[in-house]
């Protein structure tokens, strides 16, 4: 695995080691308050950057192209900036919404490249 591939799956572990701890930290403490920090950073960080990771694995040519690195990086700062986002909203701090609200635009924007980057590349005619 390499470039952007390998990024991303870096990338997943790193999501999946910080939602885990996060799950043990609520199940330790019997506060489930960032449930749904925990959920979006297992399934919007880990899943998500993991299945890219492979995506780009599979499709080397396509991840070599400078769209696939705006892609990582795009979808990297955009996603790290809702989990702690997320997190302090959820510990009661309303005034970061803004910030939440503009890196899940982000987050989204993100996804919506994966598609137009994906699909042209899964549909074309071999």
């Amino acid at each position: 695995m390499q470039g952007v591939a390998r990024n991303f799956f870096t990338l997943a572990v790193i999501y999946a080691l910080c939602g885990m701890a996060l799950g043990l930290h609520m199940a330790i403490t019997n506060d489930h308050g960032q449930m749904p920090t925990h959920a979006h950073t297992m399934v919007a960080g880990w899943l998500m950057s993991a299945v890219f990771a492979f995506f780009y694995h599979l499709f080397p040519a396509v991840g070599q192209k400078t769209i696939a690195v705006v892609h990582f990086w795009l979808t990297a700062i955009s996603g790290i900036v809702l989990m702690i986002g997320l997190y302090f909203e959820l510990a009661g701090h309303p005034e970061i919404e803004p910030v939440l609200g503009s890196a899940s635009i982000g987050f989204y924007a993100g996804m919506l490249l994966f598609a137009f980057i994906s699909l042209p590349a899964v549909w074309k005619k071999a």
